[in-house]
């Protein structure tokens, strides 16, 4: 997926209110950004920390620039990492139509926030004649505490135990349930979950898996252009 062009560095001062960011430029003004972020991000919003901004030009937009990316070192060198979280389907729809993640080929029609469930939406709905649907669920993964080991979640999400749960219900109607994490963290070798942050989401994950329901995850490579998926690496 491209990023918008050019991406605008600034350093960054605060994060509050978990959406918002003041930074500042490089011309030394200072701006307050969207941050599309619910979770902690924990070692990734440390004032002084080099940050990339997409702007827009929209005039009905009350904050111009939104936050794209952090260079931060999380062990293996500084490196950026992906913190706009409403960037992940893009990335993931953008692999499934070249193909890039072979456990999910093969399908005619791809369709995305299709309902499903208790008022949910489904990020993807794969389908094909000849095939069970496929309802594949991303959760953006950018925790990495210790060097290789990417997490999930960075705090409670009561919103994604709700997912998993939906997903078994897919499963045990014969369908294909897929629970993706993509990490926006190239140097990420291995995934878990962070148990210790939210026991009850690691519950459910653990009941959705008995199941049946799927779990792949996927690191990326991240750009000042753009971010891509680029291979699998093993839940542990």
């Amino acid at each position: 997926m491209r990023l918008p062009a050019p991406l605008v560095p600034a350093t960054l001062t605060r994060r509050y209110k978990r959406f918002l960011a003041d930074v500042v430029l490089d011309d030394g003004q200072t701006v307050t950004a969207h941050v599309a972020n619910p979770g902690a991000m924990t070692g990734l919003a440390v004032p002084g920390s080099k940050v990339w901004l997409s702007r827009s030009d929209n005039p009905a937009r009350k904050l111009a620039h939104s936050w794209e990316l952090v260079e931060v070192d999380l062990g293996a060198g500084t490196e950026l990492v992906g913190v706009n979280t409403g960037r992940p389907n893009a990335i993931v729809a953008q692999a499934l139509a070249e193909a890039a993640i072979p456990p999910l080929g093969g399908y005619a029609s791809l369709r995305r926030e299709v309902k499903y469930g208790a008022n949910s939406r489904i990020d993807f709905l794969l389908e094909h004649r000849d095939r069970p649907a496929c309802y594949v669920e991303v959760k953006n993964v950018h925790l990495m505490r210790a060097a290789g080991l990417a997490e999930f979640p960075d705090a409670v999400t009561a919103r994604g135990a709700k997912h998993l749960a939906e997903l078994e219900q897919v499963a045990a109607a014969g369908q294909r349930a897929v629970m993706l994490f993509l990490v926006q963290i190239g140097s990420a070798q291995r995934f878990s979950l962070a148990r210790d942050i939210d026991p009850t989401y690691a519950r459910a994950f653990g009941r959705a898996r008995a199941a049946g329901v799927e779990t792949f995850a996927w690191r990326c490579t991240l750009t000042l252009a753009e971010i891509r998926v680029a291979a699998p690496i093993p839940i542990t």
